[in-house]
């Protein structure tokens, strides 16, 4: 029989004025959830979830626990729609439970937004969730960087989290409980202050569970502090000595939630993290999760931010076609000289155009004139480039003139007489 020891602890970070972020300790189930909304809504969304996980998870098993975040999905959604002050509240949840696997006992994972759970395996330390957020997305996706997405402006933006459409998208995984395994559930007040080797090392030193909870927290607030943090320590005392080197096979079955509507069409991320040794069987679905006030597929962030990027795309498109077609360049149609409304070679989809044809040929064209003239000579307006060819005929017209009215030379070689006197 598998045997845990378990510790938690919980603070409300050095920034924030209350704690919304909640932890469920119970024989053989452990979650953290870590609530969002206005008006203490957060506290209420994140409680909520976990007191109604607890009052589904009725019996051990994987799709009972996957059913039980349903249930809590459901209960903060109709919360919120009979109280106008907790109207769009939501909460992150991620939990794993002791359950029956096939006669034997397996560690069921579920996971919606971007709180997470690790484990401490060898001591070596993996992350064994996805984060629904938009940057955890694009990372997967190979759009930007871990560095990156440390530091992205849409970093709070979560595609999933409870509380805010009727039906939610749970990803899970079942794991074999192997002796010395450490499993950290964390809120992101954790991770976002205190990366993940230092979170190994406090693991790997403090062996009371409840120590380690109360070093990670002393940790983030020592780092900075901006958020909640929540902690939970779940520790495998006793596997019923069962051997790491079978524990992976075919009997671990793997539960896979249906396609995440991605933010921004983003599509289908990668799949799911590489198993943790041979003992690790996982199903996550694509997707990412974070912070701030949304819908489960478009939130007003996102819609701000598509909204700004369809304003920056009509002004490029503007600026494209007002210069394309408010410009204007003096060029050659065949031995013609001509005005052309737009650029020289045109501008992206926009060919220039023949706004005038003048009197003037290209032959007539002065000859310091005449490459640039084939070339193209830019004119900020239609008057400009007419006065341009004005100035081309005058001095075409002055050429003409002066080649016209100069005298003619003599006919033939000057005759000389010279006369010599002898005195």
């Amino acid at each position: 029989m598998t045997r845990l020891s378990w510790g938690s602890a919980t603070h409300t970070g050095r920034v924030r004025q209350a704690n919304e972020d909640a932890v469920l300790t119970t024989d053989g189930l452990f979650a953290v959830a870590d609530g969002m909304g206005g008006h203490q809504a957060g506290e209420v969304a994140s409680h909520l979830a976990l007191d109604a996980l607890a009052d589904a998870f009725e019996q051990p098993g994987t799709e009972v626990l996957v059913a039980a975040v349903e249930r809590a999905n459901l209960a903060v959604v109709e919360r919120a729609s009979t109280d106008p002050d907790l109207a769009g509240m939501g909460t992150t949840l991620c939990a794993m439970a002791l359950v029956d696997l096939d006669g034997r006992d397996a560690i069921a994972v579920v996971n919606v937004g971007d709180s997470r759970l690790y484990l401490l395996s060898d001591g070596v330390l993996h992350q064994i969730t996805e984060d629904h957020s938009l940057v955890a997305t694009l990372q997967r996706q190979g759009r930007i960087t871990a560095d990156e997405a440390a530091v992205h402006p849409q970093r709070n933006i979560l595609t999933r989290a409870l509380g805010i459409d009727a039906t939610v998208l749970v990803d899970s995984w079942e794991m074999v409980p192997v002796v010395g395994d450490r499993y950290l559930l964390c809120s992101d007040g954790l991770f976002n202050e205190v990366d993940e080797s230092r979170i190994a090392a406090a693991l790997r030193r403090l062996a009371d569970p409840t120590e380690a909870s109360q070093e990670l927290i002393r940790l983030a607030n020592e780092a900075a502090g901006r958020d909640n943090i929540s902690c939970v320590i779940v520790d495998v005392l006793d596997d019923d000595g069962r051997d790491p080197a079978t524990a992976g096979d075919s009997r671990i079955t793997s539960h896979r939630a249906p396609a995440d509507p991605e933010l921004l069409d983003i599509g289908a991320a990668a799949g799911a993290p590489a198993p943790v040794s041979a003992r690790v069987s996982s199903g996550s679905a694509p997707g990412g999760g974070h912070r701030s006030m949304f819908t489960s597929v478009l939130t007003w962030r996102v819609i701000l931010f598509l909204g700004s990027l369809l304003v920056l795309a009509a002004f490029v498109v503007g600026f494209v076609w007002w210069t394309g077609t408010h410009t204007y360049y003096v060029g050659v149609d065949g031995p013609q000289v001509v005005i052309y409304q737009g650029k020289p070679g045109g501008l992206l989809w926009i060919d220039p155009k023949v706004a005038e044809t003048t009197e003037l040929q290209l032959a007539d064209v002065p000859a310091a004139s005449r490459a640039a003239v084939s070339a193209g000579v830019e004119e900020p307006t239609l008057s400009a480039a007419r006065t341009y060819v004005r100035n081309l005929l005058d001095q075409h017209d002055q050429q003409t003139t002066t080649t016209a009215s100069a005298p003619p030379g003599p006919a033939g070689p000057s005759a000389s007489t010279t006369s010599t006197t002898r005195g």
